[in-house]
């Protein structure tokens, strides 16, 4: 497409704004779930048994189910958006079946139901990620794909922050007389919030999002690569960087799982929870463009190494804490290294990425995101019983392995100015 026909906000292609303001929307809704869904099994809302399972361990693993069936996915979904050259389609479709699925937890009092529908916004998951991230690398060059995926990921981290804050105050707020349907409770508010937003983020993308010209069906076959062609060299780096942004991301759910845990020890409430838990998020989503940008100019490795280091000493020190404010001091401090992992890894997947192979391979990345969600979301629901410091202890283990492998496989001189 030539430049003079792509509307441009803030100097900023419309579509990557768009992408991100209806991606911010989607997110604060399905965040919202992340505080919700601890809460509303704690209540006593959801009856039966799954397998003899404790409630923390069952509340574990229905978080991590989210990311699981989406890494799962994506480089299916990835591949299948290359073969038919159509983002868009891929978009919408996930925004409508995230639409019904938020709208059927407040249906839902069993933890069967509960996992069915985890597992239909696994699904749905899968076709706006990878759908939307190869959208935003194609309408980049390298010179603006650090500086795009920064603003992006801000929007999208700036509604998944207020979800859990907004989820908080609605529930420690209900119940509430809504006119013609009665009195619902926090719960069933917060699950109708999530699928409206969902909802307005699907007729944002409708109407003012297209794809690229340039991208065409492709022919080629789904390729993901494990193993380097470089010489001297174990991993493809790709793969190399999507382990990086599994260890990040397996630090952001350990908090989840242990909710009732980590208020029982801070004395405090789910507000106050909800502080702590979008003090990471809020950091990511102000540092990730600046970063963003700078990796563009500078070099991308050099910013994902110094943020696996700064997370080593700050996940262990979450395990440590004893006042709420120190939680959400560390948090703050763990967005900023994250920010530095995440948007440089996305911007250097990008800029490696074959032609043709944009949503398979990116996929790769955002698979290992979830993946990450997921297995942080498991290990910590399980590994609390140890002591409440262990989960976090896994973390700074996690982050440790994760700047051995960028250092050691990932190159140091990628060309990243055209």
């Amino acid at each position: 497409m030539e430049k003079s026909k792509i509307t441009k906000i803030f100097g900023t292609d419309k579509r990557v704004v768009v992408l991100g303001i209806a991606r911010m929307a989607d997110a604060m809704g399905n965040s919202f779930l992340i505080v919700v869904l601890p809460l509303y099994i704690a209540s006593k809302s959801v009856s039966g048994d799954f397998f003899g399972l404790t409630e923390t361990l069952v509340t574990g693993l229905l978080l991590g189910l989210f990311g699981l069936i989406t890494s799962v996915s994506q480089p299916f979904t990835g591949g299948l958006s290359d073969k038919l050259g159509k983002r868009k389609l891929f978009v919408l479709l996930g925004l409508v079946i995230f639409t019904l699925a938020n709208f059927s937890y407040s249906l839902a009092h069993s933890y069967t139901l509960l996992m069915v529908i985890r597992t239909a916004q696994g699904l749905a998951a899968a076709f706006t990620i990878t759908a939307s991230l190869a959208l935003v690398s194609e309408v980049s060059t390298n010179k603006t794909r650090g500086n795009n995926m920064g603003i992006y990921n801000t929007f999208r981290l700036i509604g998944f922050g207020i979800g859990p804050l907004a989820s908080g105050v609605l529930v420690e707020n209900g119940p509430y007389h809504i006119p013609l349907f009665g009195e619902i409770d926090g719960f069933v508010a917060s699950f109708c919030l999530a699928s409206l937003a969902a909802l307005v983020s699907a007729l944002l993308v409708a109407f003012l999002v297209t794809d690229p010209e340039e991208t065409k069906p492709s022919k080629r076959k789904m390729k993901i690569r494990v193993k380097a062609k470089e010489e001297g060299k174990l991993l493809d780096p790709i793969f190399a960087l999507a382990l990086a942004t599994l260890v990040m991301s397996f630090g952001f759910s350990l908090l989840a799982p242990i909710e009732a845990e980590t208020n029982q020890r801070l004395s405090q409430g789910a507000f106050k929870f909800s502080l702590e838990f979008s003090a990471l998020i809020a950091a990511l989503a102000i540092s990730q463009p600046i970063i963003g940008k700078a990796s563009d100019r500078f070099g991308r490795r050099i910013f994902i190494v110094i943020g696996l280091i700064g997370l080593v000493p700050i996940v262990f020190s979450e395990g440590l804490v004893t006042e709420p404010w120190q939680l959400i001091t560390a948090r703050a401090m763990q967005g900023i290294c994250a920010a530095m992992v995440f948007a440089p890894a996305l911007a250097l997947a990008g800029d490696l990425a074959e032609e043709g192979r944009t949503g398979s391979q990116l996929s790769v990345v955002t698979m290992a995101f979830g993946l990450g969600i997921s297995l942080g979301s498991f290990v910590s629901g399980y590994a609390v019983r140890f002591g409440y410091v262990v989960p976090f202890i896994a973390g700074a283990v996690m982050a440790a392995l994760g700047v051995l492998v960028v250092v050691t496989q990932v190159p140091k001189n990628v060309e990243v100015l055209e």
